[in-house]
């Protein structure tokens, strides 16, 4: 049996330190790992997942652990409790934390209970003391205490010379970072693969559902996010999986699968239940497909990927006219907004050791610089990530259209758009779901790349093949 790698080696973990360093150069930096959550009495805790800033730069995977960083001296500290004899009793023997240190390129560790000595020392010299914005309440409660300040003055607190150099440096993927994604969308190819070839198989879409979560199991890690899965593709975010699989139907698949480093994938495909699309949905599935096609081409470095979305926008507005559901100029059509009704969400996101990387840091930093900047309008300000493009980012292209009963009737009620919508013709797609398709696009030196040995079956033919011969 392999062994299941959980950590690069100790000279990666000290490189990205060394380069956090070389960026902020002077101050101390508190990094908060994550902790154990209950999920309904205090030992019975959710899945453990650690904080991907602490992953970055120390790569240890353990509840209730600290880190800090003199950016003067080049300190470096672990602050962690070794495991007393009660938890080896209940866990077994474990490496001490000494040993894991030392796998992270770290020889000084001390107990949890110095971390606020630690601080108020460098607080009574007037140190700048950093950290990064907290989206777990009890850390920012540990801060809250360490700092001797409300939550909302640590909230408040943030050090964004801090935030920006990780951000900075998260963004560009390594080599070894890569090899790691191209593991995670494997699993991926492996789990929407299973999907098409299962769900002629099964009859709810719970079974298909558990067919595809237990995939990444199977490698030591998890899926990247809770998957969705569903026939009602027309709700970009659908958890429920509780309908029977109907003839006819659309299945709408947005899953992907985290490595046991933390690394992900994230795929989304859409395909006929029974093996072979109608004309109407061979038609709008073409429509998505060019799109995402076009997004991989047009995506290189130096483009912004905001003109790739638009330059989608346009090849979705110009198909659906070509369908007789819009009409009018394109370009003035998607200067409005109208393509919006059928698209109500942005072309991308980053990816990392997030799912969606770093918006934990602040999303507006991660996707968007100061020569780029949000477009607020409905669907474009839903656009997660904006910016020129880099060698090294990996990004996803998930262009999709979707027939919303509810939003339809509001802008046909209100007039809105009506010089670039038939909203007659539209009425006739209103129960037809959704689609939306998916890749992961590495931005290399010329151009861009889907991740990935394998390609997930993705052009109409391939699609239902792989149903039909599930």
């Amino acid at each position: 049996m392999n062994t299941i790698r959980t950590m690069f080696g100790a000279s990666t973990y000290a490189t990205r330190r060394r380069l956090l360093r070389d960026k902020v150069k002077t101050g101390v930096a508190i990094f908060m790992g994550n902790n154990d959550s209950p999920m309904n009495y205090t030992d019975n805790t959710y899945r453990f997942r650690q904080d991907s800033t602490f992953i970055y730069f120390f790569g240890i995977w353990q509840p209730g652990i600290m880190a800090a960083i003199d950016f003067d001296s080049g300190e470096e500290i672990i602050f962690a409790d070794e495991y007393s004899i009660d938890d080896i009793v209940w866990m077994g023997k474990q490496q001490t934390i000494r040993e894991r240190a030392l796998l992270a390129g770290i020889t000084r560790v001390k107990p949890t209970s110095e971390a606020i000595e630690y601080v108020h020392t460098a607080m009574r010299m007037d140190r700048d003391i950093m950290y990064t914005p907290q989206y777990r309440a009890d850390a920012l409660i540990k801060l809250s205490k360490m700092l001797n300040r409300s939550t909302d003055e640590v909230a408040n607190g943030i050090s964004m010379k801090l935030t920006q150099a990780i951000i900075d440096l998260r963004s560009v993927k390594s080599a070894e970072e890569i090899e790691e994604m191209e593991f995670a969308c494997a699993i991926g190819y492996e789990m929407h693969v299973a999907a098409m070839k299962n769900v002629t198989r099964v009859k709810n879409e719970y079974e298909l559902h558990s067919i595809v979560d237990s995939i990444p199991l199977k490698y030591g890690g998890y899926f990247s996010f809770p998957t969705i899965l569903t026939q009602n593709g027309q709700t970009l975010h659908n958890h429920y999986h509780g309908n029977p699989i109907t003839s006819g139907r659309l299945m709408l698949v947005d899953a992907g699968a985290e490595t046991a480093m933390g690394y992900p994938s994230d795929y989304t495909r859409t395909f006929p239940v029974n093996g072979k699309f109608t004309q109407k949905q061979k038609e709008i599935y073409q429509i998505v497909l060019d799109a995402n096609q076009a997004a991989a081409k047009l995506a290189k470095p130096g483009v912004t990927y905001l003109s790739v979305h638009l330059a989608c926008c346009k090849i979705i507005a110009q198909g659906l006219k070509s369908l007789g559901l819009m009409k009018g100029d394109i370009d003035e059509a998607v200067a409005a907004g109208a393509h919006a009704m059928f698209l109500p969400h942005g072309l991308g996101h980053m990816i990392g050791l997030d799912v969606h990387d770093m918006e934990n840091l602040g999303q507006i930093y991660v996707g968007y610089d100061q020569i780029t900047r949000p477009i607020d309008q409905f669907g474009t300000s839903s656009l997660r990530m904006g910016r020129t493009l880099q060698p090294g980012f990996v990004v996803s292209d998930e262009p999709g259209i979707y027939f919303i009963p509810d939003l339809i009737n509001q802008w046909k009620a209100s007039g809105k758009n009506a010089e670039f919508i038939n909203f007659n013709k539209v009425e006739q797609y209103i129960d037809f779901g959704g689609v939306r398709i998916e890749d992961d696009l590495l931005i290399t030196e010329t151009g861009a790349r889907v991740l990935g040995s394998k390609k997930v079956p993705s052009t109409i033919d391939e699609v239902e093949q792989t149903v039909q011969n599930g």
